[in-house]
């Protein structure tokens, strides 16, 4: 090794001596590129391919950053970045809402006004403000009005009653709680255990009228529209918050499991999230149309960040409508649309229409589009691009499909992998651990390996920091530390994604979603594309259950058949074709309808814990899935019995 060494410094030193230094340095690149090309042919068509693809993500990023630092040196809040936005266009349309349309500067001075009555009212720097309304175009003033003094706002899914609603109101730590009329009745039941300390204020969703002089509750709870009519809007000042990197909101995971955990999201986050997006493919100029629950980060941070940082339109809805999606886009001239979770499967399931092609929808962006109907949609409703991402709320681990690649709902640059703060690691797939390797480091999963996606931790980096939770012993849990060297750190999704050979990555499942039958990996999101895909887009939620006496879990789906319409006989036969035998639903639990989280994402816990028991599953019709026949078998109390003594075999 020494004399090659010594021969190759001789041979390079006696071509500078008879060509010089630079063209010696063209030679020596010449020479390095043929042997790229020779040895490592692969890597090179790998990098020519996915140079175009890196370059622009770099550039966004870069955007990202430029923003993000600007920002933190001006030390802008929410409410500040805001005012810009509207000196330079104040009548411009910020949101409409049915018949509403409210400009840039109504959505301010209605949010100076919420500063005043806050204020009167005893609201002060570090206080929170929760929020339980549905809807609207007050809600995000609302919260802005709250920014300006300095508090917190943790957004309340308006679908909680009960000990959840309690449990999101308390572990927030809410001194104030405004909640729309409708919700009356849900907050008079839990009022008592709720403690005098907290304020409570109903507000109700009328225009304001700043001549009216009485509360007009009439009940013991305040009006707070009835406060905004009679209080003037506070004179417009920088906000006294915590600066750019301060808390802003809270925002409740989904709840698929559990009760809901409230993330933290801090004026950088609500920046990188909703301009990481906007630099994909929006423009300011663009009306957005957003059919999503403003509590949760999608349509809260990321559609409605549209009109807070970048002045664009948007289009509030009061729920999602499959049959109106692409009509209420002609309708309001959006040239853009958010969907998320299931919501392309069920607006593709609708009946075609002229209405599929007459809009000017551009763009769609969002989470969820399932590889299996990716091309089908597009082409159907005359879909030019889409910006599929992928992100947790809690998290810092966020990516995005940057050009369009079917499927894909991100990518690892496979040229400088270590510049981008992701990575997937290689995990066991039932519990979630890492796997590690002699040294007790993680290990990188190879192209094709399922793995746990992880986003590295860096302090002060609004696209690197990890906020996590309200509760710290939450947040400590999706943290793994000595990941790639001995004291980093990095959030771990809890999501299973595999990359391919070019680095696109592709969602696989959950953690604790696959489940092992018959000695495989099943994975349940396959299944589940697979039911739903030969059942006419139906809704089905797959999902692993014990078998007494037996090694794994079986799999079981529930599966939507509201209209009486579904055969299992085909059913089985269909997915006999499409899946292995170890992969196919041994039980089949058919449902007239499906628990769905606010961002459109099927509840499979409790439908886990009834399994296949009949003394359990009280509505609904069991089945379970006769080897020799095929086919699948209504299942009692008698083939439950036998099912659980090995008379029946699986």
């Amino acid at each position: 090794m020494i004399l090659l060494v010594a021969a190759i410094l001789a041979a390079f030193c006696a071509v500078w001596w008879f060509l010089g230094f630079f063209a010696t340095c063209g030679v020596g690149l010449g020479l390095g590129i043929l042997y790229a090309v020779i040895f490592h042919t692969r890597w090179c068509y790998v990098a020519l391919v996915t140079v175009p693809r890196d370059l622009r993500a770099l550039i966004c990023y870069f955007k990202i950053l430029l923003l993000t630092w600007q920002l933190t040196r001006k030390n802008w809040t929410l409410p500040d970045i805001f005012h810009f936005v509207v000196q330079r266009h104040p009548e411009k349309p910020c949101f409409v809402f049915q018949d509403e349309t409210w400009s840039f500067k109504e959505v301010e001075d209605f949010s100076l006004r919420v500063s005043a009555v806050l204020k009167a009212n005893g609201v002060k720097k570090g206080n929170v403000v929760g929020l339980l309304v549905n809807n609207c175009p007050q809600l995000p003033a609302l919260w802005l009005g709250n920014a300006r003094l300095g508090g917190i706002t943790p957004l309340i899914n308006t679908n909680q009653r009960g000990n959840a609603l309690i449990h999101s109101i308390n572990v927030a730590k809410c001194d104030v709680l405004i909640f729309s009329e409708e919700f009356q009745a849900a907050i008079q039941d839990i009022a008592s255990e709720l403690g005098s300390s907290i304020k409570l204020f109903k507000f109700t969703h009328r225009p304001l009228n700043p001549s009216q002089s009485a509360d007009g509750s009439g009940d013991s709870i305040r009006d707070f529209t009835a406060m905004l009519e009679t209080t003037p809007p506070a004179p417009w000042s920088l906000a006294d918050g915590d600066g750019f990197h301060g808390k802003l909101l809270y925002i409740y995971t989904s709840g698929t499991t559990g009760l809901p955990k409230a993330a933290v999201i801090s004026n950088s986050r609500f920046v990188f999230m909703a301009s990481a997006i906007h630099h994909m493919r929006l423009q300011s100029s663009d009306t957005i149309y957003c059919p999503l629950p403003l509590y949760h980060t999608a349509g809260g941070v990321i559609s409605v960040g549209q009109a807070m940082l970048f002045g664009c339109t948007v289009i509030l809805k009061s729920k999602f409508s499959a049959s109106q999606f692409f009509p209420d886009c002609a309708k309001y001239n959006a040239t853009v649309a958010h969907y998320i979770g299931e919501m392309c499967r069920y607006v593709l399931a609708t009946p075609p229409s002229p209405a599929d092609t007459q809009h000017n929808v551009r763009v769609i962006f969002g989470n969820g589009l399932r590889p299996q109907i990716w091309n089908d949609f597009l082409k159907r409703f005359n879909i030019k691009h889409v910006v599929e991402f992928y992100g947790a709320t809690e998290g810092n681990a966020n990516i995005a499909n940057t050009d369009g690649t079917p499927g894909a709902i991100g990518f690892v640059s496979r040229i400088l992998p270590s510049i981008y703060p992701i990575a997937i690691i290689k995990v066991d797939q039932e519990t979630g651990e890492p796997i590690r390797d002699s040294r007790g480091l993680c290990q990188v999963a190879a192209p094709d390996e399922p793995g746990v996606f992880i986003g590295k931790i860096s302090p002060n980096n609004p696209t690197r920091e990890y906020l996590g939770y309200v509760d710290k012993s939450a947040s400590d849990k999706k943290v793994v530390r000595d990941v790639f060297k001995y004291g980093d750190s990095a959030f771990i999704s809890g999501d299973i994604l595999v990359a391919d050979e070019l680095g696109y990555l592709y969602f696989r499942d959950r953690t604790g979603d696959t489940f092992r039958w018959r000695g495989e990996n099943v994975s349940t999101t396959e299944v589940e594309a697979a039911i739903s895909r030969v059942a006419d887009h139906r809704d089905a939620v797959v999902y692993g259950v014990l078998v007494p006496n037996t090694e794994g879990r079986a799999g079981m789906c529930g599966i939507v058949d509201g209209d009486g319409s579904l055969q299992l006989s085909r059913l089985a036969r269909d997915l006999a074709q499409h899946l292995p035998a170890y992969a196919r639903p041994v039980f089949i639990r058919v449902m007239s309808a499906v628990d769905m989280t606010g961002t459109f994402k099927m509840k499979k816990i409790d439908l886990q814990k009834e399994g296949f028991d009949p003394s359990l599953v009280k509505n609904d019709k069991l089945y379970y899935l006769d080897m020799k026949q095929g086919d699948y078998l209504p299942l009692g109390k008698d083939e439950y019995e036998k099912i659980v003594n090995g008379k029946i075999r699986l």
